[in-house]
């Protein structure tokens, strides 16, 4: 075999074993980042929740082991009613989050997908059972600009949220919304702005507003009291 030959088959040969050891690298790593993910999401929607994780970095088991006793996946229709499961394969039904504490349902939480200005805005909130009243907010994904609109998933913003409301002194739905910067007037239903960040607030305010209405079903049936409030398991439901 010429020198030519040698150095070609090398090539191919090295070529190839990269080729394996990178695809068994990444099959390897994605069931660890998708484990990862869903801790992540579990974070926060325990932190939505006011759920204390405790002091310090918390492990997977402590984190799994918390969800576990105090969140319950339920589905929505579009009518409010909860179901266990979501029926059949009509992507109708509305996934959403229990809050159970010592058996009594004290809040639920929906998903938050929102237009960014550079992406989508991703996170949870959590209603109190009256169907009112902001519980928790969290972000969980952004593509916002670093110390202007990035400022969604800090503390203090997040924390502005608690003990506003979605509801109107009417009691009909009003939403929420993120004023430009310090918050003025009707302050039960707005929430203090980031400076410098005018279009991230516009456009998470839209979409919020846009996630509450999809399930103000759900809201207004906790609101009327149409709801099981008891539960010890997902058959309860049914």
């Amino acid at each position: 075999m010429s020198d030519a030959r040698k150095a070609i088959t090398f090539a191919v040969t090295v070529a190839f074993v990269c080729c394996l050891c990178i695809t068994a690298a990444s099959t390897g790593l994605k069931t660890r980042q998708q484990k990862n993910m869903r801790l992540d999401r579990q974070k926060n929607i325990l932190k939505a929740a006011s759920i204390s994780i405790g002091p310090g970095p918390a492990s997977a088991e402590t984190v799994e082991g918390l969800f576990k006793k105090h969140i319950l996946q339920v589905w929505a229709g579009t009518d409010g009613e909860l179901h266990p499961d979501p029926p059949g394969a009509d992507d109708s039904y509305l996934p959403l989050y229990l809050t159970v504490d010592n058996g009594e349902i004290v809040s639920y939480i929906l998903p938050v997908d929102s237009r960014g200005l550079w992406g989508r805005i991703k996170g949870y909130m959590a209603i109190d059972a009256d169907g009112s009243t902001i519980k928790g907010f969290t972000v969980y994904s952004h593509q916002e600009t670093p110390g202007l609109g990035g400022e969604i998933e800090s503390d203090w913003f997040q924390k502005n949220f608690v003990g506003k409301k979605i509801v109107g002194k009417s009691g009909g739905f009003a939403s929420i919304k993120i004023a430009k910067g310090k918050a003025m007037g009707d302050l039960d239903n707005v929430v203090d702005g980031i400076s410098g960040a005018t279009l991230t607030g516009r456009y998470l305010s839209e979409g919020l507003t846009t996630n509450l209405s999809t399930y103000e079903g759900v809201s207004l049936r906790f609101r009327e009291n149409l709801i099981k409030k008891h539960v010890e398991n997902l058959k309860d439901l049914e």
